[in-house]
């Protein structure tokens, strides 16, 4: 069953509660999202870094064929 926006939304908030997330059904089928993140806990890391920590809040749901998640176009930064 695919994800909702305000379900991946939510799993990314209790890894980052401050952070600007912004979520788009890219596809409009619930199958392919889009998420911004911006957190200031990502001055001085990578973008890989950023992004592995994005990946590791959503708990599991994008591993394997079955995962809810299917596809997250994932854009990182830190505040400006």
């Amino acid at each position: 069953m695919p994800m909702e926006g305000k379900d991946i939304e939510a799993l990314i908030r209790e890894s980052f509660p401050e952070a600007k997330i912004t979520i788009t059904d890219l596809a409009g089928d619930g199958n392919h999202w889009a998420a911004e993140v911006i957190d200031a806990s990502f001055k001085g890391m990578n973008r890989v870094q950023q992004q592995r920590a994005v990946y590791a809040s959503l708990k599991g749901k994008m591993d394997g064929a079955h995962g809810e998640l299917h596809a997250l176009a994932l854009t990182t930064k830190a505040p400006e």
